[in-house]
């Protein structure tokens, strides 16, 4: 059979028909023999993007104990069949932490073999083939010890890892750098204009909440608010000194998270939805002020919940979809975590927890 010419957004490597874009796809071709364009990985560790983990958990728990030999079968069984991690029902997937193997001659990316790398490029969209079983993996955690390998494309995005981090660190801060970029800039809008914004950050006490709760400080941000779930993300959050005011909803309640952003200064002129959960759209558009901003980070919002919601409410709010990539991302976040200690302290007790 004719091989396909290469394309850079990995049309070649898509197995439906019609083709589709390999986010979108079905199933995928592993292939290990690369395009003149691509880069083969050998991975050591995914990093399963939380709603797709959290909701791993819940389908393979009984009486609340989570049975890790059910949720790492599952996950082997996604990668065998369609080529890549991409949770059915979440829609995600996450990144992967490896070394280059091979780069093909037409290459764009820049990486040469040897370099240990963080893909940028969600694992949705990766080709992926796991040859370990992962033997290594308890089912019970995000990241995921695995030999394997996987493709990148030319319109692929990936980060030598720093020397001076953890590779674990620097792996679970890169699977959420889009968020502090994007926070950033949009607070760096409103400065701009002369008017700090407060900032409400939804999930403050997780890994892209904390990072986006840094990050609106660090642009200038008048007011910051992390709104978390219970007593026990309070008692986390709070001694970082991230957030100006901790306070403490159950987001899917749009009234009690209305009322505990006003209650912590709101409402806000930038929400940041960070939650790992469905149900958050109302409470999120309830919180932010009249030509304020929403900015979705989590893959278990319903974006025409949201869009339909604030239809309903009839509230004038700017509603952005985080879609994981502003330019020097990756670069930004880790000097966040350099920078502060506070927000490097929740990651490393989550990596240690």
């Amino acid at each position: 059979m004719t091989r396909r010419e290469s394309d850079p957004t990995g049309l070649h490597r898509v197995l439906d028909t019609p083709a589709v874009l390999p986010q979108a796809a079905q199933r995928l071709d592993t292939t290990a023999e690369l395009w003149p364009d691509e880069v083969r990985i050998r991975v050591e560790r995914l990093n399963l993007d939380a709603a797709s983990f959290r909701q791993l958990e819940r389908t393979h728990s009984t009486n609340g104990v989570v049975d890790g030999d059910a949720v790492r079968a599952a996950v082997l069984d996604i990668v065998a069949t369609r080529g890549k991690m991409q949770n059915p029902e979440t829609g995600s997937g996450g990144m992967l932490v490896g070394t280059v193997e091979e780069v093909g001659p037409e290459s764009p990316l820049g990486l040469a073999v040897g370099d240990r790398v963080a893909t940028l490029v969600s694992l949705t969209l990766t080709p992926l083939v796991v040859e370990d079983g992962l033997a290594a993996w308890d089912g019970r955690g995000e990241q995921v010890p695995c030999d394997g390998y996987a493709v990148l494309f030319g319109r692929s995005i990936a980060a030598v890892l720093p020397d001076d981090l953890d590779p674990a660190l620097s792996l679970s801060v890169m699977d959420v750098c889009g968020a502090p970029a994007l926070t950033s800039r949009v607070v760096g809008e409103y400065v701009a204009t002369g008017r700090a914004p407060t900032v409400a950050v939804v999930g403050g006490g997780g890994k892209s909440g904390s990072l986006s709760l840094v990050a609106a400080r660090d642009a200038g941000a008048a007011r910051t608010i992390g709104v978390v779930p219970h007593q026990a993300e309070a008692d986390l959050l709070v001694p970082t000194g991230l957030a100006d005011e901790v306070t403490i909803a159950d987001a899917r309640d749009p009234i009690a998270l209305r009322d505990a952003v006003e209650k912590a200064g709101g409402p806000a002129d930038v929400t940041v939805v960070c939650v790992d959960v469905p149900g958050c759209e109302g409470g999120a558009v309830l919180a932010t002020a009249e030509g304020g901003t929403v900015i979705f980070f989590s893959m278990a919002t319903s974006f025409s919940a949201a869009a339909l919601g604030a239809e309903g409410l009839a509230a004038d709010v700017r509603m952005l979809v985080g879609n994981g990539y502003v330019p020097g991302h990756a670069a930004y976040a880790l000097e966040l975590v350099r920078g502060h200690d506070g927000v490097r302290r929740l990651f490393e007790g989550r990596l240690h927890g």
